[in-house]
C-alpha cells in the first residue's frame, strides 16, 4: 500500500523546494492532456454517435419519405429538414441541442477528474509536482475544447451529408422565405455558438461533480440528471416568470436566428444565464478542488 502524498504549501515553497528549471506553468501541457483524451475510449465513441446521427436522420428520411406540413399549412424546422444542406444541418441540431448535445458535455467535463481519482493516478500528478489550479485549468481548458468540437462536428457532418443528400441551397425559413446559402452558414455559425454557450451550465455542474466524486459516472450522471431536472421544471407553466432564470428555458432561443431579420434578444438573455451558472459552478469546483484531500 503506498503511502498518501503530501503536497508542499504554496506559500512555503521556496527556490530550494523547486528542481533546476522548474516552472509550474509548464507542468501537464495542453497538448499533452488533449492527447490523453482524444485517446480514451469514450471520446472515439462519442465522435461516432454524433457522425452516425445524420446518416440515421436521412436513413429515416428515405424509409418513411420527407417530412411536410399537415398542421393547417403552418410548418417547422423539421418540415423543412430535406429542403437543403443548410436545413438539414439545422435539423440536426434541433433534434440533438435538447438531450443528445447534452451527453458529450457532461461526459468530457464529469470524468476528467474524477477518473483520475476513480484510477489512483491524480495523487501522481500533483506528486509530479502539478499544481492543483494548473491541473483543472488544464483538464477543464482541454474539456471546453472537446465539447466546442462536438458542437461543431455534428452540423459540419450533417451540412455534408445534407447538401449530398438533399442539394446545396439557400435555408428555408420556417416563417417563410429564404436566406442564401452563403448568409445560411453564418446563421448556423451564430447558432452553434449559442448552443455550446447554452451547454456551458452543464459543463460547471459536470465539472463541479468530478471535484466531488471519485465515481466519474456519479458525475457524468448527476449532471444529465440536473440538466433534465431544469427541462422539467421549465414545462411547469405555473412557475410564470421564473422559469427565465433556468438555463433550459431559453436552450431553443436560437431559433431566432433563422428568421429573415436576425433576433439577438432571446440569445443573449439565454447566454447570459447559463455563463453566469457556469461560473460559478467553475469557481466552487476550483474551490472545492483547492481544499480537498487527495486519497486516490
Amino acid at each position: 500500500m503506498s503511502a498518501p502524498v503530501h503536497e508542499v504549501p504554496a506559500a512555503q515553497a521556496g527556490p530550494a523546494d523547486a528542481a533546476p528549471g522548474y516552472r509550474a506553468g509548464r507542468t501537464l501541457p495542453l497538448r499533452v492532456e488533449a492527447v490523453r483524451q482524444l485517446k480514451r475510449r469514450r471520446t472515439l465513441v462519442m465522435a461516432g454517435i454524433l457522425t452516425a446521427l445524420p446518416f440515421v436522420l436521412i436513413a429515416a428520411f428515405a424509409i418513411g419519405g420527407s417530412p411536410d406540413s399537415r398542421d393547417n399549412g403552418r410548418i417547422n424546422l423539421m418540415d423543412t429538414a430535406t429542403a437543403s444542406g443548410a436545413n438539414f444541418a439545422a435539423t440536426c441540431l434541433f433534434v440533438s441541442a435538447g438531450f443528445l448535445l447534452v451527453v458529450p458535455v457532461a461526459l468530457f467535463h464529469g470524468d476528467t477528474v474524477a477518473s483520475e481519482a476513480n484510477w489512483s493516478s491524480l495523487r501522481y500528478l500533483l506528486a509530479a509536482p502539478v499544481p492543483r489550479t494548473r491541473l483543472l485549468w488544464s483538464k477543464l481548458a482541454v474539456a471546453l475544447g472537446f465539447s466546442a468540437a462536438a458542437m461543431v462536428l455534428l452540423p459540419l457532418v450533417g451540412l455534408a451529408a445534407g447538401s449530398v443528400a438533399y442539394g446545396w441551397g439557400p435555408l428555408r425559413l420556417p416563417t417563410g422565405g429564404s436566406l442564401p446559402a452563403g448568409e445560411s452558414l453564418g446563421r448556423i455559425a451564430v447558432v452553434v455558438a449559442f448552443v455550446f454557450l447554452s451547454q456551458l451550465v452543464t459543463a460547471g455542474l459536470a465539472f463541479w461533480l468530478s471535484t466531488k466524486t471519485d465515481a466519474p459516472l456519479g458525475a457524468v450522471g448527476g449532471a444529465v440528471g440536473l440538466t433534465i431536472i431544469g427541462n422539467v421544471l421549465d414545462a411547469v407553466t405555473a412557475l410564470g416568470a421564473w422559469r427565465e432564470v433556468l438555463p433550459a428555458h431559453w436552450q431553443f432561443a436560437w431559433i431566432d436566428a433563422l428568421q429573415p431579420e436576425l433576433e439577438w434578444t432571446g440569445m443573449v438573455k439565454g447566454a447570459s444565464v447559463s455563463v453566469t451558472y457556469a461560473l460559478v459552478l467553475f469557481a466552487l469546483a476550483f474551490r472545492n478542488f483547492s481544499r480537498k484531500d487527495i486519497v486516490s
